[in-house]
């Protein structure tokens, strides 16, 4: 199995001196920087916007991962990929009210990878046509829209259902999981074949990230 990598999600960061949360989370060995953006419709909050990932893009060299928990995400795609997302996710569900095919085009043409995900609420089976047009599945194991929610183990038979996908084809994708992710949630995610997670809390009201970054490695 090849290394988990881990994706700080700067939505639990200290905003007041937010460069130095991103120094920081990269000295303790993030692989990823996590930036959810909320537009307050599609999700139940507002976070921040392609302003703030162009400030977070000038504080570090590790890849961008851009959720994007928005209505509309194919008319804002460039804007993120612009701002300097590695990687932009969007969701399937028919409330974000976007064309899915068209946007993962959009988002590959642009030359960011395009990730896909689904609500715990929503059904691994809606994705299936879209398999082979993204190339990371985000499993939500929380309800998004806000951070220090418990995690959903019941969201594991989806990550097993990719990771058999995975084993079935040449070209994989990452699934990466999202939600209450802790040391011993990151190890139940691991076990059923997640190899991204995203943590917030669980970093950034820590007193020390790198010891909570090798613990969700399981290192």
């Amino acid at each position: 199995m090849h290394r988990v990598l881990v994706a700080p999600s700067i939505l639990a960061a200290d905003f007041s001196r937010l460069a130095e949360e991103i120094h920081q989370v990269e000295a303790a060995g993030a692989d990823w920087i996590h930036c959810d953006i909320m537009d307050g419709h599609f999700v139940d909050n507002i976070s921040f916007g392609p302003d703030v990932v162009r400030l977070v893009r000038k504080e570090t060299s590790l890849p961008l991962d851009v959720h994007l928990m928005i209505e509309h995400a194919s008319h804002f795609v460039p804007r993120f990929v612009k701002a300097g997302a590695n990687s932009i996710t969007v969701h399937v569900e028919p409330e974000a009210k976007h064309d899915v095919v068209e946007t993962l085009r959009q988002i590959r043409d642009a030359g960011c990878r395009a990730g896909l995900t689904l609500n715990p609420e929503t059904p691994f089976d809606i994705i299936e046509p879209f398999l082979g047009k993204f190339d990371m599945l985000l499993v939500m194991t929380v309800h998004p829209g806000f951070g220090g929610q418990p995690f959903r183990s019941d969201q594991m038979e989806k990550v097993r259902r990719a990771a058999a996908w995975n084993k079935s084809r040449e070209q994989k994708i990452d699934i990466e999981v999202d939600g209450g992710i802790n040391p011993k949630t990151a190890r139940i995610s691991v076990e059923n074949g997640a190899d991204v997670l995203v943590a917030g809390t669980s970093i950034f009201h820590s007193i020390n990230y790198a010891k909570v970054i090798r613990e969700l490695r399981g290192e």
